[in-house]
């Protein structure tokens, strides 16, 4: 591919990004434009590098590189798994590190080992079913959430909820523990197929400057 082609990355909104653009500067990438604090652009441009970044919520990322509208993204784990896309996931990026658990009241423990037919409270519907239907083979309702999950045991409209949790303060404070482990979470990298194809050498060197980086911290 041409020299004058640029590469687009995709990262999503808020602390993600910030970790993210804080990486890229350890190997050298920067784009000032994206610290302007009152900046109204969706663009920015890195002229000299050939880089183009913009900034998306988490569950689109994954979209805009699966068609193409961008090269790279970061995202978290969760929202992989979710977005079910046709992508590459190709680093583990070490930031942004949390867990997808099923948790509850401590007596529904009793219900997930007997395999009850339960209700299921969550943001995460794909990553509940898989978990319950192929990974446990345990049937169960899944109901979906897009608020305070924690809410959905308390007023008695699910047993058990699935949601991401980093310190589990929200949970001890509303009398919910974590009751089962589904998968770690952290940011990772993902790349589009075509892309990774055409772009090889300039994709693959970014990967393995990021990874260097990345194990240095860890």
């Amino acid at each position: 591919m041409s020299d004058n082609r640029y590469i687009t990355f995709a990262l999503g909104k808020g602390r993600l990004a910030k970790q993210t653009l804080a990486a890229l500067e350890k190997i050298g990438i920067t784009c000032e434009e994206m610290k302007e604090k009152d900046t109204r652009k969706l663009i920015f441009v890195n002229e000299e590098l050939k880089l183009k970044f913009f900034l998306a919520k988490g569950p689109d990322v994954p979209t805009y590189v699966e068609y193409g509208a961008a090269d790279i993204g970061v995202v978290g784990k969760d929202t992989i798994l979710e977005e079910g896309r046709n992508i590459y996931e190709v680093l583990d990026l070490g930031f942004g590190k949390c867990r997808m658990c099923v948790c509850g009241p401590e007596y529904a423990k009793d219900l997930l080992k007997r395999h009850e037919l339960i209700r299921v409270a969550t943001k995460y519907p794909k990553i509940a079913k898989d978990y319950f239907y192929n990974k446990k083979n345990q049937t169960v309702e899944i109901i979906k959430l897009n608020g305070s999950i924690e809410l959905a045991p308390i007023v008695g409209l699910a047993e058990v909820i699935v949601d991401i949790v980093e310190t589990g303060s929200t949970l001890r404070e509303n009398g919910l523990t974590v009751l089962e482990e589904v998968c770690p979470l952290s940011a990772r990298m993902v790349v589009n197929q075509v892309s990774m194809k055409m772009e090889n050498e300039r994709i693959t060197k970014l990967i393995t400057d990021l990874k260097s980086v990345t194990e240095e911290d860890a």
